[in-house]
């Protein structure tokens, strides 16, 4: 959570934390291994899908869905550096026929209805808002298509009160059961809910980035600030994390606008 949210990154606070995320394997927890999980959750697609990666960061979700689901993968961020490497990366895999980036708010996106086969948003869901973003993205999916997110919520109804005072200042996290019954209200049905392992936090997202943290360059406005930040995040995640986590939703709209029970 501790990239910059969905704006420009012009004050020097997110532009810290960009300095910090730039270069790093992931932006947020995640995995090679929770992508496939999740690609194959997400159950039949077409042969040749198409794939919209919203809040892509450098790209390693979009690169792995053109590489093995043989996606056309439009992949979009706010950020053009991270475009910018994605593009590079594609190049270097033989891949930039399958790849497009876009720079692109996800609260405004430029494409038409009924255009993909699959919508992921692997950890960037929160800068938009869940129940938003499912509201806003539910248009985008052609018939018979699927959406795929990641989404940080209360594994517990009494959480810590150290977790709580922490998540109440950063991001309001819901249960699954509640997230669930949103996602309902949003117009899908869950058909698949997988809880990211422990190893996603840590072994690609917040050792990497704890390590940036000790050799970054303190002189960088307000850099000393985003360490801090950084560290306490990963600080609560060390002592309260089995308060919260990060799960994965597969979503599909109701079809023909039946309202289905949503199931856990």
């Amino acid at each position: 959570m501790s990239a910059a949210p969905d704006e420009a990154f012009t004050d020097p606070l997110s532009a810290a934390f960009l300095t910090l995320a730039h270069g790093l394997p992931r932006q947020g927890p995640g995995s090679d291994a929770t992508t496939r999980r999740l690609l194959a959750m997400a159950g039949p697609l077409p042969v040749r899908p198409r794939v919209l990666d919203i809040g892509c960061g450098p790209g390693r979700s979009a690169l792995l869905l053109a590489e093995e689901a043989g996606a056309e993968v439009t992949a979009l961020d706010l950020h053009q550096p991270f475009l910018d490497e994605l593009d590079r990366a594609a190049a270097d895999r033989g891949l930039d026929h399958a790849i497009r980036t876009v720079r692109a708010s996800m609260a405004e996106l430029p494409f038409a209805d009924d255009g993909f086969d699959l919508v992921w948003a692997e950890g960037s869901v929160y800068r938009m808002g869940f129940d938003a973003a499912l509201t806003s993205w539910r248009r985008l999916l052609a018939p018979g298509g699927v959406l795929v997110v990641t989404e940080c919520e209360w594994t517990t109804a009494s959480p810590s009160a150290e977790a709580q005072s922490f998540w109440d200042g950063l991001y309001r996290l819901r249960t699954g059961e509640e997230n669930t019954a949103a996602a309902h209200e949003a117009g899908f049905t869950v058909t698949g809910r997988y809880p990211l392992p422990d190893d996603d936090w840590f072994d690609e997202y917040y050792t990497p980035l704890a390590e940036r943290a000790d050799a970054a360059d303190l002189t960088t406005p307000s850099m000393p600030e985003a360490i801090a930040a950084t560290r306490r995040e990963i600080a609560m995640r060390r002592d309260h994390g089995a308060d919260y986590q990060y799960t994965g939703y597969i979503l599909r709209p109701h079809l023909g606008g039946e309202s289905q029970p949503p199931t856990a």
